[in-house]
């Protein structure tokens, strides 16, 4: 070190004294000597040495290494690769600046309403970004906050130093919707949780699941439901409503052994949510002033549709309760099913306790229990039970709502009931009782998912004719199970929306949301709305007949509004007019109406689309694709294979499958391809295989390798011996 300071200080003397005798001479009037300003460049040059920087660690550019899907993708295979393994290495992922980039992504898209690409993040909004990841890593992150922030949403344009005392504490005291920075920490713990769960959850759960939603449940219930009997309709809201924090935290720490990740869950549950105060005194109305309508911006959310406002007033009982615990935000639904995972976990190990074959019944027979009916092309067929048949349960869990089916006597269903109460008793402190677990036939019906499970008994018939069979017995051979649309639910569903009035004869009411609306964006909305209730009925067996009653009120209602908005006193004129489907344009009694008139003026006057589905005909059909056994959704199979792909066992399998069974792989008949090309210069375009013969493709790949036509001709192929051939190249 001292060698290095005294060989600086020289040089920098030395060069002193030539920038002086440098100076000297452009004072003078003599000539400058042009190898002495060489020899002072190149010193100069030689002083300084040009070293590369390290790498910047705060430096967000240097941290995005790879792409966030990438890093995700890699969680899920890692975790579906080895499912019970206990996962102690999330803090590693947590510092992963990726995931914290696509986070911020999923969450911009949610505020703005668009996607913001991973080049369109500002240089500032990844310093900010950082700055929230350091401090969550450094346990300086808090929930909840109001004033203080690490970074802020790109709409976020307030000044919080200028604000008001007022203000300030409206903001401190009154519900607000959870921070920004909040949301983004929520995201990356769902990105870093779900993947590890997900390979671990049972395959009896299918609320609040990528891949999973009711239209499985009513599919698995089709399929899986037919024989029982006896069912046990349970409903374990209260659970989703909130837990106790200890319970939460016991059920992450089976599978997790993360502190930084189980602390930060933690605090998250235990950090008190401020709520706006109800003192229950009745607020003045405030006569608001005409406000003019204005544009939205492009990045400016748009408000939901009036189709879809309505559609969520669809939404069955059983998927109504949205769990949000604490600061958790998105990560309650998965909260949630971790604590009840539990309680699949003991129904799968009822299962195998109740199940009892018999050797005289057709389905159900074999030691696993899941075989393929007696009927695989109509596996909804089920047999007529008995007390020598077999006894068997079933299971499916919906959020908070439960449904079991029994195939047996009632008896079994009463000790199943018996010991599932005390099991919730003990695991989650839920106190049921047999009112909250009732026992019904399935000849009363069965109401899950506003769909209503029902038996219709087959009967042996002499002859189809196109009247129908005629019945030579009255003793039914068995059963089908029938999912149908509840109409009674539909009319509640109805007049919660101020669509209809009335319970037994249910009438229309006018649409007043929409008087404002042109007749063609009505119909337009109404039109998507019957789409979405096409398909939300799309496994019921009455779909044609639901359908039908719900073109009819939502037809009647238009009809009611377009009668009070261009006075036509009655449905019955709005029909005339309008058509059957409201395709034309109405009239008012003093000429066109205006829509239709700047319609005609901009040679658009055929725009309007009429109502669909007005008619029974038009209805689809209800939809009886099979469902397979062991069904799952198409990423888990799509990783499944994948990972067996990987195996270098599954590999060796097939090439020995392909060895025994005489055939060449592409990629065993293009190396040799390429070792014939370099060996010998010829480049082979085809080669003929016999599937009959395992000798001719060893003569095939020997021939190959020698690469000569001679040789090629001497192993003696004869296209007489040899019937069926493949070109393996065209192939």
């Amino acid at each position: 070190m001292h060698r290095t300071f005294a060989l600086l200080r020289s040089r920098t003397s030395s060069l002193r004294n030539r920038a002086t005798a440098l100076s000297q001479l452009n004072n003078s009037a003599s000539p400058i000597n042009k190898s002495e300003v060489f020899e002072f460049r190149a010193l100069m040059y030689s002083t300084y040495t040009f070293t590369r920087r390290p790498p910047d660690p705060n430096d967000p550019a240097t941290l995005m290494k790879e792409d966030g899907v990438a890093v995700s993708s890699q969680m899920w295979i890692e975790n579906f690769r080895e499912p019970d393994k206990t996962v102690t290495n999330l803090s590693n992922y947590l510092r992963r600046f990726e995931l914290w980039v696509l986070a911020y992504q999923k969450v911009c898209a949610d505020e703005t309403g668009a996607y913001m690409p991973r080049s369109s993040i500002t240089r500032s909004a990844l310093e900010d970004l950082l700055a929230l990841r350091n401090a969550v890593l450094d346990s300086r992150f808090k929930w909840g906050a109001r004033l203080e922030f690490f970074i802020r949403s790109p709409k976020d344009k307030t000044d919080y130093e200028s604000l008001s005392k007022r203000k300030i504490r409206a903001i401190l005291t009154t519900t607000q919707r959870a921070a920004f920075q909040d949301r983004i920490v929520q995201e990356v713990l769902f990105l870093i949780l779900e993947p590890v769960y997900e390979a671990r959850f049972s395959q009896k759960s299918f609320a609040f699941r990528p891949g999973r939603n009711a239209h499985t449940v009513l599919r698995v219930i089709r399929r899986s439901f037919a024989g029982y009997l006896w069912y046990l309709k349970g409903d374990l809201s209260t659970v989703l409503d909130g837990m106790k924090v200890g319970m939460v935290i016991s059920a992450l720490m089976r599978d997790v052994r993360d502190k930084k990740v189980i602390d930060l869950i933690k605090s998250a549950l235990i950090t008190p949510v401020v709520t706006s105060r109800d003192d229950g005194e009745k607020k003045k109305k405030i006569k608001r002033k005409y406000q003019k309508k204005r544009v939205l911006a492009e990045d400016e959310p748009k408000p939901d549709p009036y189709w879809l406002e309505s559609f969520f007033g669809f939404a069955p009982e059983e998927a109504e309760i949205q769990p949000s615990w604490g600061h958790c935000g998105i990560l309650s639904p998965l909260l949630a099913n971790i604590c009840l995972d539990e309680l699949d976990r003991w129904m799968e190990d009822k299962i195998k306790e109740f199940y009892k074959p018999s050797k005289s019944d057709v389905i159900w027979n074999s030691p696993e229990g899941e075989a393929e009916q007696g009927n695989t092309s109509w596996p909804e067929f089920v047999p007529t039970s008995g007390p020598d048949k077999t006894r068997k349960i079933d299971y499916i869990r919906y959020g908070g709502h439960i449904l079991i089916g029994v195939r047996g006597p009632r008896a079994d269903a009463a000790i199943l009931r018996k010991q599932l109460i005390e099991f919730c008793d003990q695991k989650y402190m839920l106190k049921l009782d047999n009112e909250s677990l009732p026992i019904e036939h399935i000849t009363k019906g069965i109401m899950f998912l506003d769909h209503v499970l029902c038996r219709r008994v087959v009967y042996p018939t002499l002859r189809y004719t196109a009247t129908g069979g005629k019945i030579i017995s009255e003793k039914g051979v068995g059963t089908l199970l029938s999912v149908t649309a509840s109409l009674k639910q539909c009319i509640k569903q109805f007049r919660k929306l101020d669509f209809v009035k009335g319970d037994r004869d249910p009438d229309p009411q006018p649409c007043f949301r929409m008087f404002h609306a042109t007749q063609a964006h009505t119909n337009a909305q109404m039109n998507k709305f019957l789409s979405t209730i096409v398909e939300w009925y799309r496994y019921a067996d009455n779909r044609k007949k639901i359908v039908n009653f719900c073109s009819y009120i939502i037809r009647g209602s238009l009809a009611k509004l377009y009668a009070a908005k261009y006075k036509l006193r009655s449905r019955a004129k709005v029909y005339k007019v309008g058509a059957r489907n409201l395709s034309r344009p109405l009239k008012e009694k003093k000429g066109q109406s205006p829509e239709y008139h700047n319609l005609l003026r901009m040679g658009l006057a055929e725009s309007i689309d009429g109502l669909q589905y007005t008619r029974m005909s038009l209805v689809p059909e209800t939809d009886y694709s099979p469902f397979p056994l062991g069904w799952r959704p198409d990423h888990e199979k799509a990783l499944l294979e994948y990972i067996k792909l990987e195996n270098s066992q599954t590999l060796e399998e097939q090439r020995t499958c392909l060895m025994e069974q005489g055939l060449v792989s592409p990629q065993d008949y293009i190396s040799m391809l390429v070792w014939n090309y370099k060996k010998n210069a010829v480049l082979l375009p085809r080669i003929s295989s016999t599937l009959s013969s395992e000798g001719d493709v060893k003569r095939d790949e020997e021939g190959l390798l020698l690469g000569s036509d001679d040789e090629m001709s001497d192993t003696g192929f004869c296209e007489g011996d040899k019937e069926e051939r493949i070109d393996v190249a065209e192939m």
